[in-house]
């Protein structure tokens, strides 16, 4: 699955070659489709993987004793960390997108791919409307976007934000900035006080 994901990763679906990842896993093509089918229920099983283990990260994370703005800067963050060192799953999704997400709908675990996400944000917002600090009408799937939207982008964009901007987003001394950021941007959509503030980053001197 290591070699398939970053085969995936690194080629796309169509210049994936089950040939190349059995030769590098000491395999043969014969025994990957015994096992998955074919190339489409491998990718698959890359792709569900990988969502897997964000879902599990976001439930183990420890959130019901924190306050829920707190929670929710949190959540954000951990979403930043996982993306930032797994941009094999930006990739993925974005390979899966380019192909309207045609194998996802074929998978029979789609919905514990997406409910361990809204819960844990379900949860945290109703806990902070409850206590006056988040403010109503909120939709969870919205927060989980923008939260998505960001760290996503901060990978997927790199290279072309680079050429246009002159600006790396996964550039070290940007990490710390981008990170609280998103946290910022977060709190301030959802507080009930409009709280929320974006502290500007030190970037004087020319583009990296």
């Amino acid at each position: 699955m290591e070699v398939a994901t970053r085969e995936f990763a690194d080629q796309g679906y169509a210049g994936a070659r089950v040939d190349e990842i059995a030769a590098k896993t000491r395999t043969t093509k014969r025994m990957i489709y015994y096992y998955f089918g074919g190339k489409e229920g491998l990718f698959l099983a890359v792709l569900e993987q990988a969502y897997r283990h964000i879902r599990s990260l976001e439930q183990q994370l420890d959130v019901d004793h924190l306050e829920p703005i707190e929670a929710l800067r949190q959540l954000a963050e951990l979403t930043f960390d996982h993306h930032e060192s797994h941009q094999d799953f930006v990739r993925l999704v974005a390979i899966e997108n380019i192909h309207y997400a045609r194998h996802l709908q074929r998978s029979e675990s789609r919905e514990v791919l997406a409910a361990p996400a809204l819960e844990v944000l379900t949860r945290i917002m109703e806990r902070g409307q409850a206590a006056g600090v988040i403010r109503d009408g909120l939709d969870a799937l919205d927060v989980h976007m923008i939260i998505s939207a960001f760290c996503v982008f901060r990978g997927a964009n790199r290279y072309t934000f680079r050429a246009i901007f002159g600006r790396d987003l996964l550039d070290p001394s940007l990490r710390d900035h981008l990170r609280r950021t998103i946290g910022d941007l977060v709190v301030a959509h959802v507080s009930a006080r409009g709280g929320g503030s974006l502290p500007a980053a030190d970037l004087s001197g020319p583009p990296r």
